[in-house]
């Protein structure tokens, strides 16, 4: 579907006609085996759920036919990060990762992966003379997000890559969705989603999604996908394919309300370093009182998580980024994290209005 716009990519990206009856929307394959002709002898990739499922395979394509590459699905978006990792390093290795990003990223890498030998750098990814100075003749990965996870750092995608020394360069997908940006339009060597997000849209589903460039590395993501068997279920995979068919239009609305909602901000006595990176939903600043203001809303849902059409808010901190207290990623206690919904705009200015009231 290459000729073919964004808008139009994300309605019929992996999606054929259910061949019995011509449904438009395939049906969902709930079935953990299935049955072979003769020994050996199976449909396609189809012998056993763990290994290819028809309808995790649909959802494969459409996620890959988005970014540009080869995709592979997986049953949260930790395990699409412990896959790719593990299909490009080795014990010995070294990683260079973002001094601001995911508490999770932070605890695979530093509480799981150092445990069996590898070694990594924390560096401040928008200063590119810093990473190269953190490049290893043994470094085998960049990993980067942008923007980060939670202060909205905006990555020069390019520019790492450049820096990179010919290392691997990952690039996190998940706040900017391919809507946005195609990492590998840029450069760079692989993306990862956690689906969970926006690609789903809208909080009913965990999974993840790995897409590379090269078919090679493919192989052995999908390699690590069928050993370690972290894969999600079919109904999972139906729930994400259906929402990326309207991923565009509720970017364009999500990315409104943050618009609104940063520049509301910007002008309220005691908020302070509002950041919004021009697109997606994503909104933190900082407040004194912002454990209080964050259990006043109620139109932001205290929650983790963010991507869904409805609104959320959290301080990280004590919740998403617990686990980098007391590492160079530490979070400030202050920092309030806005994944902006689809509702009303005027209606969530009010509702913080409000919080920040009471």
């Amino acid at each position: 579907m290459s000729e073919y716009r964004f808008a139009t990519k994300a309605v019929h990206a992996g999606l054929e006609p259910e061949p019995t009856y011509g449904g438009v929307v395939p049906p969902i394959h709930q079935a953990s085996t299935y049955v072979q002709k003769a020994v050996g002898d199976f449909v396609e990739d189809f012998d056993y759920s763990r290994s290819a499922n028809p309808t995790r395979a649909a959802l494969e394509r459409a996620i890959g036919e988005l970014e540009g590459g080869f995709g592979s699905c997986f049953s949260s978006g930790m395990a699409a990060e412990h896959a790719l990792i593990t299909a490009v390093c080795d014990a010995g290795d070294h990683v260079v990762i973002p001094d601001d990003l995911y508490g999770g990223t932070f605890r695979l890498v530093d509480k799981v992966l150092k445990r069996w030998g590898l070694e990594y750098t924390m560096v401040d990814q928008t200063n590119l003379d810093l990473v190269s100075a953190s490049i290893r003749p043994e470094t085998k990965l960049v990993w980067v997000e942008t923007p980060t996870n939670p202060t909205l750092k905006v990555i020069d995608v390019p520019g790492i890559v450049e820096r990179a020394g010919g290392a691997f360069v990952a690039v996190d997908n998940t706040f900017a969705t391919p809507v946005y940006q195609r990492p590998l339009e840029l450069g760079a060597d692989a993306v990862v989603h956690s689906a969970t997000k926006y690609l789903g849209g809208h909080s009913d589903s965990v999974s993840g999604a790995v897409v590379v460039k090269d078919e090679e590395r493919h192989k052995a993501v999908r390699f690590v996908q069928n050993s370690i068997g972290a894969v999600p279920g079919p109904l999972d995979c139906f729930l994400v394919h259906r929402g990326l068919r309207t991923l565009h239009l509720r970017m364009a609305a999500h990315t409104e309300n943050a618009r609104v909602v940063s520049e509301w901000l910007s002008e309220v006595e005691g908020v302070t370093d509002v950041r919004w990176p021009g697109f997606s939903g994503m909104v933190s600043f900082r407040h004194p009182d912002a454990v209080a203001l964050v259990s006043r809303t109620k139109v932001f849902s205290l929650a983790e998580s963010l991507g869904g059409v409805e609104s959320l808010i959290e301080v990280p901190q004590a919740m998403t980024h617990g686990s980098v207290e007391g590492s160079a990623a530490a979070v400030p206690a202050d920092l309030v994290r806005l994944s902006c919904g689809v509702e009303a705009a005027e209606d969530l200015v009010a509702d913080l209005e409000q919080a920040l009231k009471s």
